[in-house]
């Protein structure tokens, strides 16, 4: 294995002591979520949830550099007829923990399962929770920047006076907006809002994202020869794409198939590259 690509099998509180303080840049992760799994991960009761995370946690804070991010792939699941709070439990007491909870990124799932039920309509989005050691954190923008769209050739060929100067709101609110501080631009800021298909093959785990989603955080939030880990590997995603972008890369994941599998893949690729 190389020394940049490392899997470990085990409970990922107590192997996360193997790794060093300060030693990781970007943490992506999904864990189990309540309820869920069961086969594979046991099923975490949504009550029990918070209690179950924060060792876990406790050791993601200690590892994680002072500049570098954690981001967190979670959903509430619907207990008796309305959605359970364990997440926004959650988000509470990892900020007693001493973590900042610096922005929620929603998950668009643009090909979401179809489903029918009484007293709600099918789940189409995904949290993607953004906690950081500090509110000072490496963040690079430009790497995520998006093309500035066919709007703008119209509307900014056609500028107006009042288009020239920052406008007052409407409403009073003191914000305003200079429309022509988006000529000559090509790409600009994305949203909070990702729009990626999910992934349509398990690839033997019951629970995979696609490639594309682990490599718009890697490309936002670490640099090449930085350390990505996933404390909840499952497939490897994570890893194998952080690696592909020449980031070292740590899994952990407490099911041995997963583990062997990850190896089996990472030294074929391996051997086809030699």
């Amino acid at each position: 294995m190389s020394n940049c690509f490392l899997v470990i099998e085990g409970d990922a509180a107590i192997e996360l002591a193997q790794l060093h303080s300060n030693s990781v840049q970007l943490i992506f992760t999904s864990p189990p979520y309540a309820d869920q799994r069961s086969n594979t991960y046991g099923g975490i009761h949504p009550d029990e949830y918070v209690d179950w995370f924060l060792p876990i946690s406790s050791e993601l804070l200690r590892v994680l550099n002072p500049r570098g991010t954690f981001i967190l792939n979670i959903k509430e699941k619907a207990v008796n007829g309305e959605r359970h709070t364990y997440v926004l439990d959650l988000i509470k007491a990892l900020r007693e923990q001493g973590w900042f909870w610096t922005e929620e990124f929603m998950w668009h799932k643009k090909n979401s399962y179809p489903g029918k039920w009484p007293n709600r309509f099918r789940d189409s989005w995904e949290r993607l929770l953004q906690f950081n050691k500090s509110k000072q954190f490496d963040m690079y923008q430009e790497e995520v920047m998006i093309p500035v769209g066919d709007w703008a050739k119209k509307r900014l060929n056609n500028l107006s006076e009042t288009d020239k100067t920052r406008d007052e709101s409407k409403v009073e609110s003191g914000f305003g907006k200079n429309v022509s501080n988006w000529v000559g631009r090509d790409m600009v800021y994305p949203t909070n809002v990702i729009h990626m298909a999910t992934e349509t093959g398990n690839r033997g785990h019951s629970a995979v994202f696609p490639r594309q989603l682990p490599e718009w955080f890697i490309k936002l939030f670490s640099r090449p020869g930085d350390t990505v880990l996933d404390p909840f590997v499952g497939s490897g995603t994570t890893i194998f794409v952080a690696h592909a972008m020449k980031r070292c890369a740590i899994g952990i994941d407490i099911v041995a198939e997963y583990i062997d599998t990850i190896e089996e893949q990472f030294n074929a690729c391996a051997a086809e590259k030699s």
